[in-house]
């Protein structure tokens, strides 16, 4: 960080010369005048004197006071000087102490061991090569003058201060061999007490002349150690990633190196770079001072004193065990780090934020455990919540037996719910073998690894008490959890961190997190960027203090030669059953069906491992509402069950045929069958005026409290109003795909049950997925056509014929009306009313409402004793003219229908296909 400037004193300024007081001097001898003149005496002149005096004391005392503030300023300028040489020396002191600090030479290594971070040597890594002036961080403001800019200038040299240059390919140190081995010896020791043995190793021939061996032996270093190797001319070349080139006086410099480092005499040495030569003091160090402090210093230099910068699976050795499964997940202080999910557990709980190496652990663990388990010893099931690409590595494996993500919500629910059913699976084999534990049966342990728990939880809350479940019961029944969040406060429940006593943590941002997994705040204080990726502390039963440890990463090569291993062994067993499909053939589901029973599809129960047929028994069971948007296999529902049942009555779909059809019912005119389809009920409604609406949906009502022995199947496209009253009276509804979220609500369905790409035919049943069987039969059902329907679904409404000899039809446009009737009935004679009618041929009284209401008499005549026909154009005529009250039977306008009445029966609806609107066009001139 950046330090204030030094300020330094300003120059002094010389003090102004004050003023002569002349006017102060002329007051005294103007007053001595003046008197004397007044008074005549001679003395009054001598107080004309004082002037001149006063002037002259005046002068003196100025002078005097110049002379002292002089001095001041030079004793202020001086003080100020040395608070500014005292800064200087503190600030330059404390700046070659930093630098020292961070770049310690040996002498400074061997006074104070330097602490071994788990960063690695590169070739950006600084080699101190000796003491020397150096530009200093340290920078002054202010003064002026000679003394001012020689200030500034020291401000910028440090003195003694250590002369760094990086690794990169190495140095060249040239002179007498006995001076260039002594410095090349401090260089080496001093690289060896810096860095540890796990990140810095001597190779080659040269090593054995340092005499440091127990520091950094020479050896073939595992990946991730940098290799320094020291040379002279004629050893054999050295496979190094620097080298320490030692040559005689003038001795030619390799090829690649840029910094030489010429010695001259003891401590004396030039270091040439391109950039110039500078005089530095250089390090020496004879063999005899080497090997004692090697001596010295090896107790306390082991081989894994410090945790490596990488580590490869491939560099570990798994021990396969037939108790439990053991795995060497990386490397600690003292070695090889090996966990044990069934005795170091029976759970595990892995933290860690984004970037510290969680996803790549949870990887190396499964890897290494495949790597000496087959599938009949281990298998997984692996939950990836944080994109779904973490396990794609591990898909193939034959212990791998499932793979569920986030991309595929109602897959992962599934699968999460089904374990479950196999808890139940494995407490009835143990309980068939008579076993305490899964290690008496045949079974393999199961190890449930799952990367971003907290997700899981957040897109899916009722699966925590899955988990709960697992973690109480696991041990046994030899199902282990392994799971990985980023962080543990708020997310793991204390019931499940109980069952969870293996604890490994990365890098995590908050304290609370890092006391939660593994009691100490150790976690949060492990130093971030890309060095610390993979660096963990792991707290198993039986550690006092968390362990460090890194973490073996895992390459494409170690799943290829597990894969190779297990090779020829079988897959591992799902431990559910495979999604439903797609689309379900009836006559395949028929086989195994139970007698007396409608097969509906098949279900899914994933808790329980189950996927029986959803069968609808007629008679007994009340029915079923559908609810789903246009193609997502609503009528397919129908098709199926009338398929089935031959003699079920499916409603038409045109208005008039369903007004019958269920006044039928209501009236008692038809007996309700066992089964009764209705599709698109909420579209039948909408068909009829406001009036009609309200009545056909109030004798749906009464069908469905009433018809206690038939089953009813109805579908909409939504539910409201009046379907939503129809529905409610229904005990089972089946939630198929719906345009939106909200419509599936407002069907009764459950946020989380929504899925907008919903297959056709698939359905929420209750808690329960269903997939409708489909069949090719009951599609003339289908298209509305069934018992007493004509051609597209219409009923056939009768057409009309003159039942006895006088007729009145009101309608508007009487003239009309009456040339169409009298083209249509040629045998009749047809007038326009009030015309009186004649006796001796069957008439036909045309007219509207006015002039039937001011013929009164003619119209009671017709209604005594003839047939009255009125337009369904005009329902209102019905009520005002004949006196009905109750709705007649629905009538579709402009299709040429009207309403018959005779005597005091009810409405009839008949039709006159001349007066259809189709009819007026054709033959319009």
């Amino acid at each position: 960080m950046d330090t204030p400037p030094i300020v330094l004193p300003a120059e002094p300024v010389e003090p102004s010369r004050p003023p002569v007081p002349f006017l102060a001097a002329l007051v005294p001898v103007a007053a001595g005048v003046v008197l004397w003149l007044v008074s005549g005496s001679l003395y009054a002149l001598c107080f004309a004197a004082l002037g001149p005096l006063m002037l002259v004391a005046s002068l003196i005392d100025g002078t005097r006071v110049r002379r002292r503030a002089r001095r001041l300023a030079r004793e202020d300028e001086d003080d100020a000087w040395r608070r500014a040489e005292a800064e200087l020396v503190r600030r330059h002191g404390d700046e070659r102490e930093a630098r020292w600090r961070r770049y310690p030479d040996a002498a400074r290594c061997l006074a104070e061991v330097p602490l071994h971070g788990p960063e690695s040597v590169t070739a950006d890594t600084m080699l101190v090569l000796g003491s020397g002036d150096r530009p200093s961080v340290v920078r002054s403001t202010g003064g002026g003058g000679e003394r001012a800019r020689a200030f500034m200038q020291r401000c910028a040299v440090l003195t003694a201060g250590p002369v760094t240059v990086p690794l990169a390919r190495g140095v060249c140190v040239r002179g007498p061999r006995v001076l260039v081995l002594a410095v090349a010896r401090a260089l080496a020791l001093q690289l060896s007490l810096r860095f540890g043995p796990a990140q810095l190793a001597l190779v080659g021939s040269g090593a054995e002349r340092m005499a440091i061996g127990p520091l950094a032996p020479a050896r073939s270093p595992r990946h991730g150690v940098f290799r320094i190797a020291v040379v002279e001319p004629g050893d054999p070349r050295s496979d190094a990633d620097a080298v320490i080139h030692c040559l005689g006086i003038g001795g030619e410099v390799p090829e690649g190196i840029t910094t030489v480092l010429d010695v001259i005499e003891p401590r004396c040495a030039e270091l040439k770079k391109r950039d110039g030569t500078v005089r530095i003091v250089a390090e020496g160090l004879s063999s005899a001072q080497a090997a004692i402090i090697a001596a010295s210093r090896a107790d306390g230099t082991e081989e894994s004193s410090t945790l490596p910068g990488a580590v490869d699976l491939a560099d570990l050795t798994q021990h396969p065990s037939d108790e439990g499964l053991p795995a060497v997940l990386g490397i600690g202080e003292t070695g090889e780090m090996l966990l044990d999910i069934v005795n170091d557990g029976p759970h595990a709980i892995v933290t860690g934020t984004t970037g510290t190496g969680k996803s790549e652990l949870l990887v190396s663990w499964v890897a290494a455990l495949a790597s000496v388990h087959g599938p009949e010893r281990v298998s997984f099931v692996l939950a990836d919540f944080k994109g779904g690409t973490s396990f794609d590595a591990l898909a193939e494996l034959p212990q791998v037996a499932a793979v569920i993500t986030d991309l595929d919500e109602q897959g992962a629910h599934r699968g999460v719910k089904s374990l479950t059913a196999e808890l139940r699976r494995r407490e009835t084999v143990l309980a068939a073998a008579g076993a305490r534990d899964v290690s008496g049966t045949t079974l393999p342990r199961l190890v449930i690894v799952v990367d971003e728990f907290a997700a899981l939880l957040q897109e899916h809350p009722d699966l925590g008490e899955v988990f709960v479940d697992i973690a109480a019961r696991g041990r046994a029944l030899g199902m282990h959890l392994v799971l990985g969040t980023q962080r543990a406060a708020g997310v793991i429940r204390d019931s499940l961190a109980a069952n969870c006593p293996l604890r490994v943590s990365l890098r995590v941002s908050d304290p609370a997190d890092s006391r939660q997994v593994i009691g100490t705040d150790a976690a949060a204080e492990l130093p971030g960027g890309a060095q610390s990726r993979g660096l963990a502390l792991v707290r198993r039963p039986h550690d006092v203090d968390p362990v460090p440890m890194r973490v073996a990463m895992t390459g494409a090569g170690d799943l290829d030669r597990v894969g190779l291993r297990w090779a020829g062994a079988g897959a591992a067993v799902s431990p559910w059953l495979p999604a439903l499909a797609a689309s379900v053939e009836l006559d395949t589901l028929l086989r195994g069906a139970p007698e007396n029973t409608i097969v509906l599809g098949v279900a899914d129960v994933p808790e329980r491992q189950q996927q029986p047929l959803e069968v609808l028994r007629p008679g007994r069971d009340r029915g079923l509402a559908v609810i789903g948007s246009p193609g997502s296999g609503r009528t397919m529902v129908l098709r199926t069950v009338a398929a089935q049942a031959p003699d079920a009555l499916w409603m038409p779909c045109d208005p008039e045929g369903a007004w019958d059809a269920v006044r039928d019912l209501v009236e008692g005119r038809r007996p309700a069958p066992a089964v009764i389809l209705c599709d698109d009920i909420d579209a039948r409604l909408a068909e009829f005026p406001a009036d009609y609406a309200q009545q056909f949906a109030q004798s749906w009502e009464q069908v469905l409290r009433s018809a206690t022995d038939t089953s009813i199947v109805l579908t909409a496209a939504r539910v409201s109003g009046g379907v939503g009253r129809l529905f409610d009276a229904l005990p089972v509804r089946a939630l198929l795909r719906t345009s939106s979220r909200i419509e599936h609500l407002a069907a009764g369905g459950e946020a989380q049950g929504y899925t907008r790409d919903r297959m056709p035919g698939r359905a929420a049943f209750g808690e329960r997925e269903v997939q409708f069987a489909r069949t090719d039969r009951g599609r003339g059902a289908a298209s509305g056509a069934g018992p007493g329907t004509g051609t597209a679904g219409e009923i056939e409404v009768p057409e009309w014929s003159p039942r006895g000899p006088l007729t009145a039809l009101v309608t508007t446009g009487p003239h009309v009306t009456a040339r169409r009737v009298g083209e249509a009935y040629p045998g009749c004679r047809v007038l326009l009313a009030p015309q009186e009618p004649d006796e001796s041929a069957t008439t036909i009284l045309v007219g509207d409402a006015d002039t039937w209401q001011r013929n009164w008499g003619l119209w009671q005549r017709v209604r005594t004793h003839g047939e009255i026909l009125i337009r369904a154009e005009n329902p209102g005529d019905l009520r005002q003219l004949a006196g009905v009250r109750d709705l007649p039977p629905y009538a579709q306008t402009h299709r040429g229908r009207l309403w018959s009445l005779r005597g005091t029966d009810a409405p009839e609806r008949v039709r006159i296909s001349a007066l259809a609107a189709s009819a007026r066009s054709r033959t319009a001139p």
